[in-house]
């Protein structure tokens, strides 16, 4: 049956390939990538070679209220039948900065606002116009768990606060610093979980929610804000890496996203699935307080941009 899946960070790293795996492993899929501006339509002529159902929506993550203007477009498109019912969401777009002062136009800290805002509102906007069954997959980190074992000392792992204090700039110590930008990472993804497991129990049945760690993936994006020397080891020396049980080649950690999305990785919502297999995330990452808490107020973060659409 032909369907639509919603999908953000599909123009480079694992959400390229993911995208790619999509479209061919399930004909019947019309894929419409949330892409900045006027990468949009280069985007969609790459993934549509051969006439696959693809389309875009131009946002800037970093902005909720282009956020709601992507959000309120699908929307139009869906209940117009140009599109056909949704089915699924991918919230894959992520973003490290070198500092955790970086502030968008909504007042909000950045990494917060792109990794755990903006998909939140995408989810808030959508949340009746899933039909079921439909599943939405939140791509996570392993860097939640804040151990060598996870990330080998890579990135510290989260500091959890209030959400009012993680929302805004300046949160963690030494703000101005790089270890300050990847603590914020670090703490987004965790918050990232904490969302699928809030979701699972507010969303309406048939509706799945699912968190995805791709693993350490070299030679990704995700450092494009770094210095020099880091973009140069992440692009050129860690991908090596992927030869060890260390680290997830970005052709495989796209596979394993398609994998989710189209179920072929079995996953009850709520689940936490790591590459291949559902697992156990972070013991820091069960806690019905903080979860419920951080629902509610990225609803009233939003609420602005959501005006006639339900909280979750």
């Amino acid at each position: 049956m032909e369907h639509t899946i919603v999908m953000t960070g599909a123009s480079r790293g694992i959400g390229r390939v993911g995208a790619a795996e999509l479209l061919r492993r399930s004909p019947d899929a019309h894929l419409l990538v949330v892409a900045r501006g006027s990468s949009g339509a280069p985007l969609v002529s790459e993934l549509g070679a051969g006439g696959r159902p693809v389309s875009y929506v131009a946002a800037d993550l970093g902005s909720l209220e282009s956020v709601r203007s992507a959000a309120t477009e699908i929307r139009y498109r869906l209940d117009s039948g140009e599109l056909p019912p949704l089915r699924g969401f991918v919230g894959n777009a992520g973003t490290q900065y070198t500092n955790a002062l970086t502030e968008t136009p909504d007042g909000f800290e950045a990494t917060f606002a792109v990794n755990v805002l903006a998909h939140h509102l995408f989810v808030r906007l959508l949340r009746d116009r899933f039909a079921a069954p439909a599943r939405i997959v939140i791509t996570a980190s392993d860097t939640h768990f804040g151990d060598f074992k996870h990330n080998l000392g890579l990135v510290p792992g989260p500091d959890w606060k209030s959400p009012d204090v993680l929302a805004r700039p300046g949160a963690f110590p030494k703000s101005n610093t790089a270890t300050a930008g990847r603590t914020a990472y670090s703490t987004s993804k965790l918050a990232g979980i904490y969302l699928v497991h809030e979701y699972a129990r507010r969303l309406p049945a048939g509706v799945d929610t699912v968190a995805y760690n791709p693993g350490f993936v070299p030679g990704t994006g995700l450092a494009r804000n770094a210095d020099p020397v880091s973009r140069f080891a992440m692009r050129h020396i860690l991908p090596v890496m992927t030869l060890t049980p260390f680290a997830t080649s970005r052709s495989a950690a796209g596979r394993y996203l398609a994998d989710v999305v189209l179920g072929t990785t079995r996953a009850p919502t709520g689940s936490y699935v790591d590459r291949g297999r559902t697992d156990r995330s972070s013991r820091e990452s069960y806690d019905p307080r903080r979860e419920a808490e951080l629902c509610d107020s990225a609803d009233q973060f939003t609420a602005a941009y959501a005006a006639g659409a339900d909280a979750l």
